[in-house]
């Protein structure tokens, strides 16, 4: 998912995120990039998936409904 501020990603195995970013980086590095810039926060909860949903959907029952970007 696209955020103004992040890319959020949620995967099953650990190495789809690293396949990723390894695919990116070629990507960039074709397009003529001189400075690619990472940072990569890593939020790993055993036993539980589509978590980004679940967390979306944990706000909106306490404060309503959010804009959706």
């Amino acid at each position: 998912r696209l955020t103004p501020m992040a890319t959020i990603v949620e995967v099953e195995d650990i190495r789809e995120v690293f396949n990723l970013m390894e695919k990116a980086y070629k990507i960039l590095q074709e397009e003529g990039c001189n400075r690619i810039y990472t940072v990569m926060t890593v939020d790993y909860r055993k036993g539980k998936s589509n978590r980004i949903e679940q967390k979306v959907k944990s706000v909106e029952a306490k404060i309503g409904e959010v804009s959706k970007l």
